[in-house]
């Protein structure tokens, strides 16, 4: 295994174990010794791990102490290696209520800027994505994807760099939340989940600002509900 390989893996196997809770906050991590032990890694690997959770927000070093965890207001949630272990671990509707607000604050504004913004080739290439997603063949995760390049359709119409970038940081926890909230198995809802994209881009072809607000926000909204939904059906 090389070095990058290693570094990655111990990386990986921490940091699912801190957002799992089997580190809880405050807790101290085994000593280097232990961890270069079982992750039959060198110190100088381990080290190097230990810099990119700290850089995420997951751990502190100590002097005399040794590495602890801090507290959750710290990690960083844009990161997405913790947003994918978040999903990896088991989400709960906390997560996603906050996911919701979170994509509340700028995917309706992103749409009505498009409405804006938006050139015909946007707009164009906005409803072949909206009409590919009641592709029947999709799985889970290729209509999670289908959604994800939607949705950053419409932020990259919006011509707003920042509001581009913020979908940038969050993807991950976009198809994780997708695929939660996917019909692939319930092919009956296909084509609304479809129709209800086509109409974000048919209010902003109308160049009807407010009108792609409310049909994003309806978006979300829905979405929310189905991903709340198959948490409490044990998805």
């Amino acid at each position: 295994m090389n070095t990058r390989t290693s570094h990655a893996q111990v990386v990986n196997a921490l940091g699912r174990a801190i957002i799992a809770g089997e580190y809880p906050v405050g807790a101290t991590l085994p000593g280097d010794a232990e961890l270069a032990a079982r992750f039959k890694v060198s110190r100088t690997v381990l080290r190097e791990a230990m810099k990119t959770l700290a850089a995420k927000g997951l751990v502190v070093p100590r002097a005399r102490i040794g590495t602890r965890v801090t507290p959750n207001t710290q990690w960083n949630l844009f990161d997405s290696d913790i947003l994918t272990w978040y999903f990896a671990v088991g989400i709960n509707e906390d997560f996603l209520l906050h996911l919701s607000e979170v994509r509340l604050a700028f995917e309706p504004h992103a749409a009505a800027l498009a409405a804006r913004h938006a050139t015909e080739a946007d707009i164009s290439q906005m409803m072949r994505l909206a009409v590919a997603m009641g592709d029947l063949e999709h799985t889970a995760e290729s209509l999670a994807l289908a959604d994800l390049k939607f949705h950053l359709s419409v932020l990259e119409a919006s011509r707003n760099p920042f509001l581009r970038t913020v979908g940038s940081l969050i993807e991950a926890a976009l198809v994780g939340a997708f695929k939660l909230s996917s019909p692939a198995a319930d092919r009956g809802k296909m084509g609304d989940v479809a129709a209800t994209h086509i109409r974000i881009v048919e209010e902003i072809d109308k160049r009807d600002e407010d009108g792609a607000r409310r049909a994003m926000e309806n978006v979300i909204k829905v979405g929310r509900e189905r991903v709340v939904q198959a948490l409490r059906d044990g998805k």
